[in-house]
């Protein structure tokens, strides 16, 4: 058995590719439509998984556009995505800076979570031992549900 991908079914491919590529990094490896099912799929990897994600050999993301509207919620049952990040305030200041909110601060110098458009909680985790406890994330509270 070989993890494949995990599907969120988003319902606005700019504001999610904005979210996903743009502020989070991921690289979207390819997409197709299907006319007959009316649906968008598009496939993203971590930068750290580049190039096996090309050739089907790492974990990918797969975002599902329905192109008839639907309603979706519950967003926060899915549970969340998890990546490792090489630095965890680097990597929430950054979202910070492009206008994401952070839900759970990395006040630990480990863990943080933010959420998508369509309220996915991702999961960012410190690479190897948490970091030295640093403001202004030591001090911040929780914003929302994560």
């Amino acid at each position: 058995m070989r993890y494949l991908h995990t599907m969120v079914r988003i319902t606005d491919i700019d504001a999610s590719l904005d979210f996903y590529c743009n502020k989070m990094g991921l690289v979207e490896t390819h997409r197709s439509d299907s006319e007959k099912g009316r649906y968008t799929l598009i496939f993203l990897a971590a930068p750290g998984d580049l190039p096996d994600a090309a050739e089907a050999k790492a974990p990918l993301m797969e975002l599902t556009y329905n192109w008839d509207p639907e309603n979706y919620s519950g967003g926060r049952n899915f549970g969340h995505l998890a990546f490792e990040v090489d630095d965890i305030y680097e990597t929430c200041r950054r979202l910070k800076d492009a206008g994401v909110t952070i839900n759970r601060p990395p006040r630990d110098g480990r863990m943080a979570f933010v959420k998508s458009p369509d309220n996915i909680s991702f999961e960012l985790l410190q690479k190897g031992n948490a970091k030295e406890p640093a403001e202004p994330w030591s001090s911040m509270e929780n914003t929302g549900s994560w």
